[in-house]
Protein backbone atom coordinates (compact mmCIF):
# COMPACT_ATOMS: atom_id res chain seq x y z
CA UNK A 1 0.00 0.00 0.00
CA UNK A 2 1.14 3.50 -0.86
CA UNK A 3 2.19 5.35 2.19
CA UNK A 4 3.59 2.21 3.88
CA UNK A 5 6.41 0.91 2.03
CA UNK A 6 9.60 0.38 3.84
CA UNK A 7 12.25 0.46 1.47
CA UNK A 8 10.96 3.95 0.65
CA UNK A 9 12.73 7.61 1.26
CA UNK A 10 9.53 9.46 1.83
CA UNK A 11 6.13 8.16 2.99
CA UNK A 12 2.60 10.02 2.60
CA UNK A 13 0.25 8.33 3.92
CA UNK A 14 -3.45 9.32 4.43
CA UNK A 15 -2.63 12.99 3.69
CA UNK A 16 -5.54 15.36 4.23
CA UNK A 17 -5.41 19.50 3.56
CA UNK A 18 -8.50 20.84 4.09
CA UNK A 19 -9.25 25.18 3.01
CA UNK A 20 -12.19 26.84 3.37
CA UNK A 21 -14.83 25.45 1.86
CA UNK A 22 -13.25 22.97 -0.43
CA UNK A 23 -10.87 19.59 0.35
CA UNK A 24 -8.12 19.98 -1.72
CA UNK A 25 -6.09 16.36 -0.84
CA UNK A 26 -8.69 13.64 0.49
CA UNK A 27 -6.31 10.69 1.92
CA UNK A 28 -3.36 11.01 -0.33
CA UNK A 29 -0.97 8.08 -0.16
CA UNK A 30 2.73 8.56 -1.99
CA UNK A 31 5.66 6.34 -1.71
CA UNK A 32 9.14 7.86 -2.98
CA UNK A 33 11.98 5.26 -3.35
CA UNK A 34 15.75 6.44 -4.03
CA UNK A 35 16.83 6.48 -7.37
CA UNK A 36 13.52 6.78 -9.32
CA UNK A 37 11.40 9.64 -10.70
CA UNK A 38 7.61 10.12 -9.81
CA UNK A 39 5.61 12.26 -11.93
CA UNK A 40 2.45 13.41 -10.48
CA UNK A 41 -0.57 14.00 -13.42
CA UNK A 42 -3.85 15.19 -12.81
CA UNK A 43 -5.87 18.19 -13.83
CA UNK A 44 -5.87 21.79 -12.54
CA UNK A 45 -7.24 21.57 -9.38
CA UNK A 46 -6.30 17.86 -8.46
CA UNK A 47 -4.16 18.31 -5.61
CA UNK A 48 -0.75 18.26 -7.21
CA UNK A 49 0.79 21.56 -5.99
CA UNK A 50 -1.29 21.87 -2.58
CA UNK A 51 0.65 18.18 -2.24
CA UNK A 52 3.94 19.92 -2.80
CA UNK A 53 3.62 22.47 -0.59
CA UNK A 54 2.54 19.96 2.19
CA UNK A 55 5.78 18.65 1.19
CA UNK A 56 7.92 21.41 1.00
CA UNK A 57 6.39 22.66 4.60
CA UNK A 58 4.56 25.48 3.50
CA UNK A 59 1.39 23.83 3.95
CA UNK A 60 0.70 21.15 7.23
CA UNK A 61 -1.52 18.56 6.79
CA UNK A 62 -4.49 18.44 8.96
CA UNK A 63 -4.37 14.66 9.14
CA UNK A 64 -2.12 11.68 7.68
CA UNK A 65 1.62 10.94 8.54
CA UNK A 66 4.95 11.59 6.39
CA UNK A 67 7.57 9.34 6.99
CA UNK A 68 11.37 9.97 6.10
CA UNK A 69 13.77 6.66 5.45
CA UNK A 70 10.69 5.19 7.95
CA UNK A 71 10.91 7.41 10.41
CA UNK A 72 7.79 9.94 11.10
CA UNK A 73 8.49 13.55 10.37
CA UNK A 74 6.65 16.59 10.85
CA UNK A 75 7.73 19.36 7.89
CA UNK A 76 6.52 22.56 9.99
CA UNK A 77 7.96 24.84 7.73
CA UNK A 78 10.13 25.20 4.76
CA UNK A 79 13.64 25.01 6.50
CA UNK A 80 12.62 21.45 7.93
CA UNK A 81 11.79 19.86 4.86
CA UNK A 82 15.41 22.01 3.33
CA UNK A 83 17.06 20.53 6.23
CA UNK A 84 15.87 16.74 5.58
CA UNK A 85 17.42 17.24 2.13
CA UNK A 86 13.85 18.36 0.01
CA UNK A 87 15.00 21.06 -2.42
CA UNK A 88 11.54 22.16 -4.71
CA UNK A 89 12.35 24.13 -7.60
CA UNK A 90 9.92 26.09 -8.92
CA UNK A 91 8.83 27.79 -12.12
CA UNK A 92 7.71 31.44 -10.18
CA UNK A 93 7.95 33.08 -6.72
CA UNK A 94 4.41 32.41 -5.41
CA UNK A 95 3.30 35.71 -2.94
CA UNK A 96 1.84 33.47 -0.61
CA UNK A 97 4.29 31.33 -0.39
CA UNK A 98 7.18 33.97 0.16
CA UNK A 99 5.15 34.88 3.04
CA UNK A 100 4.97 31.66 4.71
CA UNK A 101 8.15 31.62 4.72
CA UNK A 102 9.37 34.78 5.80
CA UNK A 103 6.90 34.18 8.44
CA UNK A 104 8.59 31.45 9.85
CA UNK A 105 11.69 33.52 10.10
CA UNK A 106 13.47 32.86 7.41
CA UNK A 107 16.01 35.17 5.70
CA UNK A 108 15.78 36.30 2.12
CA UNK A 109 18.32 33.73 0.87
CA UNK A 110 16.64 31.14 2.18
CA UNK A 111 13.41 31.76 0.83
CA UNK A 112 14.77 32.11 -2.55
CA UNK A 113 17.57 29.39 -2.17
CA UNK A 114 15.25 26.89 -3.55
CA UNK A 115 12.90 29.35 -5.69
CA UNK A 116 14.73 31.09 -8.41
CA UNK A 117 17.92 32.44 -9.56
CA UNK A 118 19.66 36.01 -9.11
CA UNK A 119 19.52 36.77 -12.98
CA UNK A 120 22.59 39.50 -12.49
CA UNK A 121 24.62 37.72 -10.38
CA UNK A 122 27.34 35.03 -11.86
CA UNK A 123 26.67 30.86 -11.50
CA UNK A 124 29.12 31.19 -8.82
CA UNK A 125 27.53 33.01 -6.55
CA UNK A 126 24.02 32.11 -7.41
CA UNK A 127 25.43 28.35 -5.89
CA UNK A 128 26.26 29.68 -2.90
CA UNK A 129 23.54 31.61 -2.07
CA UNK A 130 22.79 32.19 1.75
CA UNK A 131 25.24 29.61 2.15
CA UNK A 132 28.72 31.39 1.59
CA UNK A 133 32.31 30.00 2.40
CA UNK A 134 34.54 32.01 4.28
CA UNK A 135 37.85 32.06 5.02
CA UNK A 136 39.74 32.25 8.49
CA UNK A 137 39.56 35.57 8.70
CA UNK A 138 35.68 35.93 7.97
CA UNK A 139 35.95 36.69 4.28
CA UNK A 140 33.99 35.00 1.02
CA UNK A 141 36.39 32.61 -0.25
CA UNK A 142 35.99 33.33 -4.08
CA UNK A 143 38.64 31.59 -5.08
CA UNK A 144 37.17 28.06 -3.52
CA UNK A 145 33.70 28.89 -4.79
CA UNK A 146 34.80 29.03 -8.05
CA UNK A 147 36.65 26.23 -7.90
CA UNK A 148 33.43 24.44 -6.52
CA UNK A 149 31.22 26.16 -8.95
CA UNK A 150 33.30 25.01 -11.79
CA UNK A 151 33.35 21.13 -10.68
CA UNK A 152 29.12 21.31 -10.54
CA UNK A 153 28.88 22.61 -13.93
CA UNK A 154 31.16 20.11 -15.46
CA UNK A 155 30.68 16.77 -13.16
CA UNK A 156 27.05 17.26 -11.96
CA UNK A 157 25.34 19.54 -14.59
CA UNK A 158 27.08 18.49 -17.57
CA UNK A 159 28.10 21.43 -19.24
CA UNK A 160 31.54 20.99 -20.69
CA UNK A 161 30.95 23.54 -23.56
CA UNK A 162 33.15 27.22 -23.50
CA UNK A 163 29.69 29.14 -23.41
CA UNK A 164 29.23 28.82 -20.03
CA UNK A 165 31.16 29.36 -16.96
CA UNK A 166 31.27 30.16 -13.39
CA UNK A 167 31.35 34.00 -14.24
CA UNK A 168 28.57 33.38 -16.66
CA UNK A 169 25.59 35.40 -15.31
CA UNK A 170 21.56 33.87 -15.40
CA UNK A 171 20.75 36.06 -17.78
CA UNK A 172 22.47 34.68 -20.32
CA UNK A 173 21.37 31.10 -20.18
CA UNK A 174 18.57 29.85 -21.80
CA UNK A 175 15.23 28.65 -19.83
CA UNK A 176 16.56 24.82 -19.44
CA UNK A 177 20.30 25.90 -18.78
CA UNK A 178 18.42 28.10 -15.34
CA UNK A 179 16.83 24.76 -14.61
CA UNK A 180 20.02 22.60 -15.18
CA UNK A 181 21.69 25.15 -12.62
CA UNK A 182 18.80 25.41 -10.16
CA UNK A 183 18.90 21.08 -9.87
CA UNK A 184 23.04 21.04 -9.69
CA UNK A 185 22.51 23.16 -6.80
CA UNK A 186 20.18 21.20 -5.32
CA UNK A 187 22.37 18.19 -5.37
CA UNK A 188 25.57 19.42 -4.45
CA UNK A 189 23.51 20.82 -1.26
CA UNK A 190 22.78 17.26 -0.46
CA UNK A 191 19.32 17.15 -1.48
CA UNK A 192 17.93 13.52 -1.93
CA UNK A 193 14.76 14.21 -3.24
CA UNK A 194 14.31 16.65 -6.15
CA UNK A 195 11.14 18.39 -6.77
CA UNK A 196 10.17 20.14 -10.26
CA UNK A 197 7.49 22.31 -10.49
CA UNK A 198 6.39 21.74 -14.35
CA UNK A 199 10.26 22.83 -15.89
CA UNK A 200 9.78 22.76 -19.36
CA UNK A 201 7.17 25.25 -19.17
CA UNK A 202 7.51 27.48 -22.67
CA UNK A 203 10.74 25.95 -23.27
CA UNK A 204 11.34 24.92 -26.83
CA UNK A 205 12.22 21.14 -27.94
CA UNK A 206 15.85 21.93 -27.57
CA UNK A 207 15.51 23.22 -24.08
CA UNK A 208 13.46 20.75 -23.51
CA UNK A 209 15.40 17.64 -24.13
CA UNK A 210 18.12 19.30 -21.99
CA UNK A 211 15.98 19.48 -18.73
CA UNK A 212 14.80 15.80 -19.13
CA UNK A 213 18.79 15.27 -19.27
CA UNK A 214 19.01 16.90 -16.58
CA UNK A 215 16.20 14.88 -14.66
CA UNK A 216 17.96 11.41 -15.84
CA UNK A 217 21.15 12.51 -14.11
CA UNK A 218 18.97 13.25 -10.58
CA UNK A 219 17.99 9.49 -11.07
CA UNK A 220 21.60 8.41 -12.03
CA UNK A 221 22.96 9.76 -8.68
CA UNK A 222 20.37 7.64 -6.49
CA UNK A 223 18.63 10.84 -5.50
CA UNK A 224 14.67 10.65 -5.86
CA UNK A 225 12.44 13.04 -8.00
CA UNK A 226 9.25 14.25 -8.18
CA UNK A 227 8.30 15.88 -11.02
CA UNK A 228 4.98 17.83 -12.06
CA UNK A 229 4.27 18.41 -15.28
CA UNK A 230 1.28 18.72 -18.34
CA UNK A 231 3.30 17.41 -21.14
CA UNK A 232 2.65 13.73 -20.54
CA UNK A 233 4.86 13.14 -23.70
CA UNK A 234 7.62 14.41 -21.70
CA UNK A 235 6.87 12.96 -18.42
CA UNK A 236 6.31 9.26 -20.27
CA UNK A 237 10.24 9.69 -21.23
CA UNK A 238 11.72 9.82 -18.07
CA UNK A 239 9.41 8.82 -15.46
CA UNK A 240 9.27 5.14 -13.71
CA UNK A 241 5.81 5.51 -12.04
CA UNK A 242 2.82 8.18 -13.02
CA UNK A 243 1.35 9.10 -9.88
CA UNK A 244 -2.47 10.49 -10.99
CA UNK A 245 -4.36 12.76 -8.69
CA UNK A 246 -7.68 13.60 -9.51
CA UNK A 247 -10.22 15.63 -7.39
CA UNK A 248 -7.41 15.48 -4.06
CA UNK A 249 -7.22 11.35 -4.33
CA UNK A 250 -4.57 9.74 -5.97
CA UNK A 251 -6.92 7.03 -8.42
CA UNK A 252 -3.91 5.25 -10.36
CA UNK A 253 -0.41 4.11 -10.06
CA UNK A 254 1.14 3.83 -13.67
CA UNK A 255 3.94 1.99 -15.24
CA UNK A 256 5.07 3.98 -18.34
CA UNK A 257 5.36 1.03 -20.36
CA UNK A 258 2.31 -0.46 -19.19
CA UNK A 259 0.50 2.74 -20.35
CA UNK A 260 1.33 4.91 -24.05
CA UNK A 261 1.17 8.28 -24.01
CA UNK A 262 -2.22 8.05 -25.98
CA UNK A 263 -4.10 5.84 -23.52
CA UNK A 264 -2.63 8.19 -20.79
CA UNK A 265 -4.23 11.07 -22.89
CA UNK A 266 -7.40 9.07 -23.09
CA UNK A 267 -7.71 7.90 -19.80
CA UNK A 268 -7.07 11.61 -18.58
CA UNK A 269 -9.97 13.14 -20.38
CA UNK A 270 -12.01 10.57 -19.01
CA UNK A 271 -10.99 11.58 -15.43
CA UNK A 272 -12.15 15.08 -16.30
CA UNK A 273 -15.45 13.90 -17.81
CA UNK A 274 -15.84 12.57 -14.68
CA UNK A 275 -15.61 8.74 -16.23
Amino acid sequence: MAGNDASALLGMADIVKRFPGVVALAGVDLDVRPGEVHCLLGQNGAGKSTLIKVLAGVHQPDEGTITWEGEEVHLGHPQAAMDLGIATIYQELDLADYSVRMAHGLSIETVYQDKSLAEKQPLWRNFFVGRQITNRWGFIDIKKQKAIAEQILKEQIGFRGVGITVDSTVADLSGGERQGIAIGRAMHWNADLIVLDEPTVALAVAEVRKVLDFVRRIKDSGRACIYIEHNLAHVHAVADRLVILDRGRVVSEVIPKDMSVVELTEYLIELQHGA
